[in-house]
């Protein structure tokens, strides 16, 4: 499922790591440090809001040294492993933003406290020296947000030492995120903004950063929340992410007896809809640019503190999805080439997931939370998408930093419905200049949901470049789905865990069974099977053609 290539690229664009690197030496001077020194604040102002209940199950593995984060168990008992990067970019990144305060409060013993206070202490004298890992902007300010939320927690007991020393933290890193709130983009960014909002409420002579944050949330608002309540991100789970730090805000905003902004309102009321757009019948999230499926009952929490009615958005044009249901049968289409913006880009162009009732059907292979860089670059791949393939090449380059380069540029859709029917049909160039060729797909759901047909089509450009020996056209499966080729080989067989029946035929290539990943949730790893139709790129015009038909109960 690997991609190879010249669009199977390591490391980040050049320019924007020498700054990032420059950035991270000049942070760590002891001169930058001294340059944050001011006055301590010795009182919080106001409790932040905190939807997300914590978790007694966390907060008991946390007092036995038992650190679980991502899907990931990490045991250290005699040191908190805040160095432990090894585990990956989501385990790191859990853990240094101190969410993980909450699961300890709901405990409420005497030894969830006592631990509470030593985990925080201990951050404060291992990081000393202000590096880019856990000093990123995005991680200051989770962990700023979180130190102020479960500060009543923290202080609950006369320690004037401690409560000295916590102000300090807090004090030197809500200084430098002053600094750096706009060194990242995207999702990186808000959480900027939210940190120095969080800061600017909650602790004296905080003016200032309020006046900043506000600032900093209504640009990127308006330059992050597409006008169908997309994130430009285009991921599912940055949705799920970005929606809840803005119901926060907004409850901490009424809290402080501020006014809500009116782009925060409006952001707010159009992200909920389309949330509920990237919802497959499980009430789980569809697996796109980096996102697992999420736990339902978050899911549920956020739109309901969200309050924003509006039903699913179906047609959602500016981030490039589309949501087609008839029956119990559900399609989320990928209509757009991957974001540029931020670190979630996968290439999965023109893929889809298909859902029948709350059982999985189709799915995209999800995202690693893991460590190490070679099942992220896996799962990312065009390999890894319910779409097309040619010669095992992505249809975007990708960097290890999780973002695009060339690739996709142009995708033209076009949608119609007649009688409860729906046809979509869209084109990407991504393969133009590697190959000369344009992916056509054409998609149709009949009315009642039975019947789920499609058309591949690979044609030559008037380009320069040719090439493009074979294509590959894959459906993955989810786990729970049962697949057998049937017909000596020429049709699939797919029986559902509730036990009904698809068959997939397709012409144009032949149909082969092979293994899959799928990573659907944190952690989780599960072999699955994917359908493969593959044959020769013709001179001038490949089609291939496919149907998923209901079996009819007998």
């Amino acid at each position: 499922m690997m991609a190879r290539g010249r669009r199977a690229k390591a490391g980040a664009p050049a320019f924007g790591g020498m700054l990032a690197a420059l950035r991270g030496i000049g942070y760590a001077s002891p001169a930058y440090r001294l340059s944050l020194a001011g006055r301590t604040p010795d009182r919080l102002l106001l409790q932040p809001a905190d939807m997300i209940p914590g978790d007694a199950g966390r907060g008991n593995a946390l007092l036995a040294g038992e650190y679980v984060f991502a899907g990931q168990r990490v045991s250290a008992e005699e040191a908190p492993p805040w160095d432990r990067r090894a585990t990956g970019e989501a385990w790191f990144g859990e853990l240094q933003s101190f969410g993980w305060l909450r699961d300890l409060r709901v405990v409420a013993t005497v030894a969830t406290h006592d631990r509470a206070k030593s985990l925080v202490l201990d951050w404060i004298a291992s990081h000393g020296a202000i590096e880019p890992g856990a000093w990123r902007p995005d991680l200051v300010a989770r962990r700023v947000c979180a130190w102020l939320a479960q500060a009543e927690f923290l202080l609950r007991d006369p320690d004037e030492a401690f409560s000295r020393r916590f102000f300090q933290a807090l004090a030197l890193q809500v200084r430098h995120l002053a600094r750096t709130a706009r060194d990242g983009d995207g999702v990186v960014r808000l959480a900027a903004a939210k940190g120095l909002l969080y800061s600017g409420l909650c602790l004296p002579d905080g003016s200032r950063r309020t006046l900043m944050g506000l600032k900093l949330l209504n640009a990127e608002l308006g330059r992050q929340v597409l006008p169908d309540g997309g994130h430009i991100e285009r991921s599912p789970s940055a949705q799920l992410a970005v929606l809840c730090d803005l119901v926060d805000l907004r409850a901490t905003l009424v809290t402080a007896q501020r006014a809500v902004p009116a782009a925060l309102q409006t952001a707010i009321d159009r992200m909920a809809p389309m949330l509920r757009a990237y919802r497959h019948g499980d009430n789980g999230l569809a697996l796109f640019n980096d996102s697992v499926a999420e736990e339902p009952w978050l899911i549920d929490l956020v739109l309901a503190q969200a309050d924003a009615r509006g039903r699913p958005q179906a047609n959602a044009p500016h981030v490039g999805f589309r949501r087609i249901q008839a029956g119990r049968t559900l399609t989320i289409v990928d209509l757009s080439s991957p974001a540029r913006l931020g670190r979630h880009a996968h290439a999965g162009t023109l893929s889809f997931e298909t859902s029948v009732g709350k059982e999985r059907l189709i799915v995209n292979c999800g995202a690693w939370r893991g460590g190490g860089g070679t099942w992220s670059r896996a799962l990312r791949a065009t390999a890894a998408h319910s779409t097309l393939t040619v010669d095992d090449t992505n249809s975007t380059e990708l960097f290890d930093d999780g973002r695009a380069g060339a690739g996709v540029g142009r995708v033209e859709v076009d949608h119609q419905e007649q009688d409860g029917a729906t046809w979509i049909e869209a084109s990407h160039d991504g393969y133009v200049e590697p190959f000369g060729l344009t992916h056509r797909r054409r998609l149709y759901l009949s009315a009642d949901g039975s019947d789920l047909r499609g058309e591949d089509i690979l044609s030559r450009t008037q380009n320069k470049f040719e090439g493009g020996r074979s294509f590959a056209v894959r459906f993955h499966l989810h786990p729970e789905v049962q697949a057998s080729l049937v017909r000596d080989g020429s049709a699939v067989l797919l029986r559902l865990p509730s036990g009904a029946g698809w068959q997939m035929r397709a012409s144009g290539g032949a149909i082969g069974l092979n293994e899959s990943i799928y990573a659907g949730s944190p952690g989780e790893h599960r072999r699955s099977e994917q359908i493969v139709v593959t044959g020769p790129v013709e001179a001038t015009e490949t089609t291939v053609k496919w149907a998923f038909r209901r079996i009819p109960k007998g």
